[in-house]
């Protein structure tokens, strides 16, 4: 029944009829889909320049390209009157399309800092700031109805972007435009930082990764989500501590999941959705279980509210940039003529 509550309100949703703007005639692309073309690229480019450190460097490149191809015929396709359930495709294929690009990192980031991770320096700030792992002191606090709670918070972290657009794919197609770019734009600027320095949080460093089920054990989900975790993470059970310390993603710093929910909640507010609330409780729990789940350093998590911020203050000229305005940028035009 749910899966068919969503399939009537993908359904129902509002889908632009007005006829394109001259620019878009020229090319079938939104702005999304040339931010994420245009980072592939920047992918590409770095696998080619630094071929001779990457293993099987030219599959990035390949995989790139079938993938701009796929959302050019998406994006045509959808520009046709006939084509509703095209259009659809077309407005949410963004979302899998960033984790295609997340994972591209696994197979970068290493090979290009030869295998050096910098969370001797996070731990080292970390203790600067607090005098404290604050990872090992939130342990005095740990309850297993505790870790299950957040656990589940951690876990729903895409789903706050499914609510939120979902809600505004209803309400607004515009804004949901915008909020579909914004949400991309800001996981791609958490990608650019993870390449600067790559690292893997203090369940592999401070704490042994493999009795993290006994040293922080939840209620009945938590070790099936843990596992969910891992997996989208390159880390299968029953690793032991350094080998899953060798197979994991470098994608601590900054954090991502305090960057993105913090967008997702100030978005949320902006536009006055019904799920804001919501979204505001469990975003907080998310951010909490960063770090009681011992998945970052508390520097990330500021690292990643700066760089939320940085993506609020610079969204809009980014949109514009490839090609579409808000409705905040027409009226300032507007009053500028005048």
């Amino acid at each position: 029944m749910q899966v068919r509550r969503y399939s009537l309100i993908l359904m129902d949703a509002q889908v632009p009829t007005t006829n394109p703007s001259p620019y878009n005639t020229i090319s079938p692309l939104d702005s999304t889909d040339k931010l994420l073309i245009a980072f592939w690229c920047l992918l590409s480019l770095i696998s080619l320049f630094l071929h001779y450190r990457i293993l099987l460097w030219w599959g990035i490149p390949a995989a790139n390209i079938a993938a701009g191809v796929l959302v050019w015929a998406i994006a045509r396709a959808a520009k046709r009157s006939d084509a509703p359930v095209m259009r659809i495709v077309h407005d949410w294929a963004a979302f899998p399309l960033v984790i295609f690009t997340y994972k591209q990192l696994y197979y970068l980031i290493r090979p290009i800092h030869q295998g050096r991770d910098y969370d001797p320096l996070l731990i080292a700030l970390d203790r600067a700031l607090f005098r404290i792992n604050p990872t090992e002191w939130l342990t005095q606090f740990s309850t297993p109805p505790l870790t299950e709670l957040l656990q589940i918070a951690y876990s729903l972290f895409y789903a706050i972007f499914l609510a939120i657009g979902l809600e505004l794919y209803r309400r607004d197609h515009s804004r949901f435009r915008y909020f579909r770019f914004t949400i991309v734009y800001g996981f791609l600027l958490s990608y650019i930082g993870y390449f600067f320095l790559p690292s893997v949080g203090p369940r592999f460093t401070l704490h042994d990764f493999s009795k993290i089920n006994t040293e922080l054990p939840g209620l009945i989900v938590t070790p099936a989500l843990r596992w969910f975790v891992n997996i989208f993470e390159n880390i299968r059970s029953g690793m032991s501590n350094s080998v899953a310390l060798a197979s994991a993603q470098r994608d601590v710093f900054p954090s991502g999941h305090v960057m993105m929910t913090m967008l997702a909640i100030v978005l949320a507010y902006r536009y006055r959705l019904r799920v804001r609330r919501f979204m505001l409780v469990l975003g907080l729990l998310l951010i909490i279980a960063t770090v009681y789940l011992r998945y970052h350093y508390v520097v990330d998590l500021l690292a990643g509210a700066i760089l939320a911020v940085f993506c609020l203050l610079t969204s809009e000229r980014v949109y514009a940039f490839f090609g579409e305005t808000t409705e905040n940028t027409n009226a300032k035009n507007s009053a500028d003529s005048h």
